[in-house]
C-alpha cells in the first residue's frame, strides 16, 4: 500500500518507514534467528501479496486459470520472494552484535542485499520495492545519486533508528534519541536537497500525442472484435497526427506485420515517410521459424524502421522458465514465449532528440536502462514507455507502475513518455512530476510537449559502468564484517548481544 494508496493512488512514504521499523523492533526483539526468520517472512508475504494481489486478475479473469490456482499462485510467489527478506532477518538475529550504529547499518545492509536478490535472481521481480514509496518523500532527493535502491538502504536505516525509539527503556539513553535526531536530520537535508536544480534543456521542444485505445482484454487479441477495432483505431489516429511524435502502446497493432490486411503496414509507412511527424508503434515481431518478440518500431521520413525488442520479459506471460510448460499450457495467453532483445540498444533519433522506448516492466530494472547512459554522446533524452496494465484490470497495478515510471525519470533527470492501453497514459517531466494525463479506462489521445535532458546525474554515470555491484560489494562487506566481529567475539569470550547504547 505505501507505493500506491488504494484510496488515491498516492504513495505513502510514512507508511512504509513506520512498518519497517515495527518488523525492525520485532526482530531485535526475537529471540534467535528462527524466531526472526518467521517474522521477516510473515511480513513479506503480507507486503508482497497485497502489492501484486492483481496478478490474480491476470491469471483468472483473462488466463482462465482456475481461481484456487491463482490465489496459490499468488501467495507461492509471494512466499517465494519473501524468503529473501526471512534470511536477511535471521542473520541480522544472528549477526547483531554491536552497537546501534553499527547493528542499523547492518539491517540495512541486510535489507539491500534482499532488495538486489529479488530484483536479479532467477530474472528478477522487483515489484512494490521500498524505495519506490519515496518518490514523492523527503528521500527522492538521493535518486540522482543512489537511485531507488540507494533510497531503500537509506530507508531501513531510519526504520531502525524510529525502533531504537520506541523500544522499552529509552528515557534512560540519551543515544537512542540521538539516533532519532540524527533520523530527522537526515530526512530535513533530504528535503532541502530535494529543491529543483534545473538542467540544461535540448532543444527544439517536441509536440506529442499518445495514444490510449483501451481495447478490451478479454477482446484485445480477438479475431472478430478486438483486432479490427484497434486496427481501425489506432490506424486513424497514427494518420491522422499532427504531434512531431505519436506513440502508440505495447502490441497497439497486435498482429505481427505480414498478418496485417492488405495495404495496411504500406499506408502506415507511407504516412511517415516524407513530412515532419515520426510514430513509434508497440507491434510483435518475428517468425515461427527466428521466434517472436515483443517490440516497438519507429517509422520516420528518410530512414529504415528502427526496431526496439523487449529484453526483460515477465515470466509465465512472456516466457516459459524451465520446467513450468505444464503451468503455462493452464491458461489462455497470446503471444506467451518470446525471444529477448538485448540490453542498450540504441535510441530512436528524431528532431535532435534521442527517444529510448521500454516496454511495460522493463522501466522497473533502472540498471537496464541505465546501460544507455554509457556514452553522453548517444545518451537517451527523453524516456518512452509503452505497456498494457489492462491485463490487471482497473486496479492500483496502474498506480503502482505510475510511481515507478516516475522513479526512473528522477534517477535519470529524463522526462518519460507513457502510452498505455488502458492507463496510466501521462508525460512525466525531468522531476518526476506528472504534467499531462489521459484519464484511465477511456479511448483517447494525450497531447503536449516534451523537452528533452541532456546532463547525466551520478546514478546514471556510475550504474552504466558499474551495474548494481556497488551495492552489492557494500552489502558483502558490512555483513562480512558483522560475521567477523562475531567470530572474534567468541574467540575472546565476549558475548555477542547487542550492546545496551
Amino acid at each position: 500500500m505505501s507505493i500506491a494508496a488504494p484510496w488515491n493512488g498516492q504513495p505513502q512514504w510514512w507508511l512504509q518507514l513506520l512498518s519497517l521499523a515495527t518488523l525492525a523492533g520485532l526482530v531485535q526483539q526475537a529471540g534467535g534467528f528462527r524466531r526472526a526468520a518467521l517474522l521477516g517472512w510473515a511480513f513479506a508475504i503480507a507486503w508482497l501479496a497485497g502489492t501484486f494481489w492483481w496478478l490474480f486478475i491476470s491469471m483468472h479473469v483473462y488466463g482462465g486459470l482456475p481461481a484456487p490456482l491463482a490465489v496459490v499462485a499468488v501467495l507461492a510467489l509471494a512466499a517465494f520472494l519473501g524468503g529473501y527478506y526471512a534470511a536477511a532477518c535471521a542473520a541480522f538475529a544472528a549477526l547483531r552484535g554491536g552497537g546501534f550504529v553499527f547493528r542499523a547499518v547492518l539491517f540495512a545492509s541486510l535489507w539491500l542485499f534482499a532488495e538486489l536478490a529479488r530484483i536479479t535472481w532467477f530474472t528478477g521481480f522487483p515489484w512494490g520495492a521500498g524505495g519506490y514509496a519515496h518518490v514523492d518523500g523527503p528521500l527522492s532527493a538521493l535518486a540522482p545519486q543512489v537511485g531507488v535502491h540507494g533510497i531503500g538502504f537509506a530507508a531501513a536505516l531510519l526504520a531502525f533508528a524510529l525502533s531504537l525509539v520506541a523500544q522499552r527503556g529509552i528515557a534512560r539513553s540519551w543515544r537512542y534519541w540521538a539516533a532519532l535526531a540524527a533520523a530527522v536530520g537526515l530526512l530535513a537535508a533530504c528535503n532541502m536537497a530535494a529543491v529543483p536544480k534545473e538542467a540544461p534543456a535540448t532543444q527544439p521542444r517536441l509536440s506529442v500525442a499518445l495514444l490510449q485505445g483501451n481495447i478490451p482484454q478479454d477482446e484485445k487479441f480477438e479475431g472478430r472484435t478486438g483486432v479490427p477495432e484497434a486496427l481501425d483505431w489506432y490506424g486513424r489516429q497514427l494518420q491522422a497526427s499532427t504531434a512531431n511524435v505519436v506513440v502508440a502502446p505495447e502490441t497497439a497493432l497486435p498482429m505481427l506485420p505480414r498478418q496485417l490486411p492488405d495495404g495496411y503496414f504500406e499506408a502506415l509507412r507511407a504516412r511517415f515517410a516524407q513530412g515532419q511527424q515520426a510514430a513509434l508503434i508497440g507491434i510483435p515481431l518475428g517468425s515461427s521459424k527466428e521466434g517472436y518478440t515483443n517490440s516497438v518500431i519507429g517509422l520516420k521520413p528518410g530512414a529504415e524502421i528502427y526496431q526496439y525488442h523487449k529484453h526483460h520479459l515477465v515470466p509465465f506471460g512472456e516466457f516459459v522458465p524451465p520446467l513450468f510448460k505444464w503451468f503455462t499450457q493452464m491458461m489462455n495467453i497470446p503471444l506467451g514465449d518470446f525471444n529477448r532483445g538485448a540490453i542498450g540498444q540504441a535510441s530512436f533519433e528524431w528532431q535532435g532528440q534521442r527517444l529510448a522506448p521500454n516496454i511495460c516492466y522493463e522501466d522497473l530494472f533502472g540498471e537496464e536502462i541505465a546501460a544507455q547512459f554509457a556514452h553522453p554522446a548517444t545518451a537517451p533524452t527523453i524516456l518512452v514507455n509503452v505497456s498494457n496494465i489492462g491485463w490487471f484490470g482497473n486496479t492500483v497495478a496502474i498506480d503502482q507502475h505510475l510511481q515507478i515510471s516516475r522513479m526512473r525519470a528522477i534517477e535519470f533527470e529524463r522526462p518519460m513518455l507513457r502510452a498505455t492501453n488502458t492507463g496510466a497514459t501521462v508525460i512525466i517531466d525531468h522531476r518526476g512530476q506528472v504534467t499531462h494525463s489521459l484519464p484511465r479506462h477511456i479511448r483517447g489521445v494525450l497531447a503536449g510537449e516534451v523537452e528533452g535532458r541532456s546532463a547525466i546525474t551520478p546514478y546514471a554515470w556510475w550504474v552504466s559502468r558499474l551495474g548494481l555491484w556497488p551495492f552489492w560489494l557494500f552489502a558483502i562487506a558490512i555483513v562480512g564484517l558483522a560475521a567477523l566481529r562475531g567470530r572474534n567475539g567468541v574467540r575472546s569470550g565476549k558475548h555477542s548481544a547487542p550492546s545496551p547504547d
